[in-house]
């Protein structure tokens, strides 16, 4: 490997230092900051914004929702807020909860196939909470009234009563609720529910007064509270949407907090708030004109975010008559193949966007099926990981033969070389030409050795990304120690593997740097025997770069998910394992143990000048 050689890796490589250093170093701490400035600016607020649904009347005038009253009763816990209010239950083979007859408001619920932690006893994960708790999170549908109308619809704080007899919500057995304005209108809402976790939620509207009367149907998600993201910048976490020509529509907390209100006027599709793992969103039915908002306030001091949509076009109910309207709450957890289904079977626009398959999308997804695939034949998403490894080798093989056989030529040439640069020393355009027509006459392509290289970077933010979002490698085992691929290696040297009863990475400034596990010491010893296949570079600089080079990854990589890091240190060792085959099959002898043992002599000093 010759010096251009080299300087290409070596500019790779720091690129990725700085790609992952300014995530660490800057990126992440301003927008820690710019958060906190947003959120001291929303308190600072006299008096907290009416969220309001937005919505157009034909006529041009604009729609009012309901009504709601004053601030919701405080509660010392979920479980209080429960009891609080009188509740109809869920319960299906993924969902637990119960819906509120206060509002008809789905807004407790809890995914039974999920754990907080790995431990089988942790509680389940509870997705949405009451109203009055600090991180309330619910969905609520209603009815919007055309401006200026004064029929009375019902509110947040209106009591609901059940329909008949069935008071459980099963994936076979919808509720129906009711509610009489005592004014000439009776709504029904009833609530159904598949087997995973999409709500179908039909309105209904009989009117037994003298006029007919023209009702806007909304939805919204509403969040209290400052909801705990990564902030990394490979999944967005915070209100999204696919709202038809707008297409994918995304806001973090702190940019709404900002913005305060974001409108999207007659458009389609889709708006809801998401988590790394979790969304909940609401759902038109496809092709429905609509009016989207994002919008952020305070109720008493706490941060309220909130998405909603209502249809621009009135459900007309007549004098005498009865109308239903039918819409869909997407609550759960972002399982691909449950999302795919409903895309498709539904219609609904782009709905795969709610989980965020990042920048190399079109690498992703594949790469994703490929583990799940092979999770299902190997019964281990660790294993899944080594054999993709073998498999994006295999692949690109014959690139990395074509590249090691020219890396091998051009050891064979060194001698060549040198003597050419000895020669031309002084004439750096000559010596040039002299290299290019020595490459042209050996067939030897100078830059071919970084291909393996650029090619695996944009393999490695695939599965990374994968390895960080997916939801089927969240509380994935490998073996050993790694109950969580989806989590930090939990060992760390630091505190000689738990001998030590102290946390190091509770220390300031340096904390941070203070976790580093089996597997991060394994990766990095694999990059540094790697860097021995070949003799050091003549260059000081170069050389003590390439050796400190698996240091800092070892470190940066500390607290990646570990089923990235036992990536990268499985790939590393087909590496080595590869390029030695292919090296040694061209006649070049690689010296990789005299290369180790030469790395630890130490250098002699040079000689210093003779006095005369």
């Amino acid at each position: 490997m010759n010096s251009d050689n080299r300087n290409v890796i070596l500019a790779v490589v720091l690129s990725m230092i700085v790609l992952f250093g300014w995530q660490f170093f800057i990126a992440g701490p301003q927008l820690e900051q710019a958060q906190r400035q947003a959120e001291i600016a929303a308190q600072q607020q006299a008096e907290s914004e009416q969220l309001a649904v937005p919505a157009t009347n034909a006529d041009g005038s604009a729609a009012a929702p309901a009504a709601t009253s004053g601030a919701p009763q405080v509660f010392a816990d979920r479980d209080t807020a429960i009891a609080a209010t009188d509740r109809v239950a869920i319960s299906t083979a993924d969902l637990e909860g119960s819906i509120n007859l206060t509002g008809a408001r789905i807004d407790d619920l809890e995914l039974k196939q999920y754990r907080e932690t790995v431990d089988p006893d942790s509680p389940i994960i509870a997705l949405l909470k009451p109203a009055g708790l600090p991180d309330a999170y619910f969905v609520e549908q209603g009815w919007a009234a055309a401006a200026g109308s004064s029929v009375a619809l019902p509110t947040s704080q209106s009591v609901w009563t059940l329909e008949g007899d069935n008071a459980t919500l099963t994936a076979d057995t919808p509720v129906t609720l009711r509610f009489d304005n005592g004014e000439g209108l009776v709504f029904h809402r009833t609530f159904a529910v598949d087997d995973f976790y999409l709500f179908t939620v039909t309105q209904t509207v009989e009117n037994t007064g003298a006029g007919d009367v023209a009702l806007f149907p909304y939805s919204r998600v509403i969040r209290h509270g400052n909801p705990q993201v990564q902030n990394f910048f490979i999944q967005h976490e915070g209100p999204i949407g696919v709202l038809g020509s707008n297409n994918y529509v995304a806001r973090k907390y702190g940019d709404l907090q900002n913005e305060r209100q974001v409108d999207f006027s007659s458009t389609t599709g889709w708006l809801g708030i998401a988590d790394k793992y979790w969304a909940t969103a609401v759902l038109p039915k496809p092709e429905t004109a609509i009016n989207a908002r994002f919008a952020f306030s305070q109720s008493g001091g706490t941060n309220v975010f909130q998405t909603n949509y209502v249809e621009t076009q009135p459900v007309m109910v007549p004098a005498g008559g009865t109308v239903s309207h039918e819409a869909y709450v997407f609550a759960g957890a972002k399982e691909d193949r449950v999302i795919a289904a409903y895309q498709e079977d539904f219609g609904f626009d782009r709905l795969e966007l709610l989980i965020d398959w990042g920048w190399f999308h079109f690498l992703t997804k594949p790469m994703h099926w490929l583990l799940v695939t092979l999770y299902g034949i190997l019964g281990n998403f660790g294993l899944a990981v080594l054999a993709v490894t073998v498999i994006v080798k295999a692949i690109f093989f014959p690139l990395a033969n074509r590249s090691y056989a020219s890396m091998a030529a051009m050891r064979r040439v060194q001698p060549e070389m040198k003597a050419i640069q000895e020669r031309l020393k002084d004439d750096r355009a000559a010596q040039q030409q002299a290299m290019m027509e020595l490459y042209k006459k050996e067939k030897i392509n100078p830059l071919s050795g970084c291909w393996p290289i650029l090619i695996q970077i944009p393999v490695f933010f695939a599965l990374y990304t994968v390895i960080f979002i997916s939801l089927e490698m969240r509380h994935a085992p490998f073996f050993g120690w790694i109950q969580d691929l989806a989590a930090p290696d939990p060992t760390n040297i630091f505190t000689l593997f738990g001998l030590i009863p102290w946390n190091p990475t509770a220390l300031p400034i340096l904390g941070s740097f203070l976790h580093l596990g089996i597997w991060p010491v394994i990766m990095g010893i694999s990059m540094w025997v790697q860097m021995r296949l070949n003799p050091p570079p003549p260059d000081p600089t170069q050389a003590m770069i390439f050796n400190w080079m698996p240091v800092i990854f070892t470190f940066m990589l500390g607290t990646f998910p570990a089923g990235l890091v036992i990536y990268w240190a499985w790939n590393n060792t087909l590496s080595i394992a590869q390029q030695w085959f292919i090296m040694k099959r061209h006649g070049v002898e690689v010296n990789l143990f005299g290369n180790i043992i030469d790395s630890f002599r130490r250098k002699p000093k040079p000689a210093e000048p003779t006095k005369s």
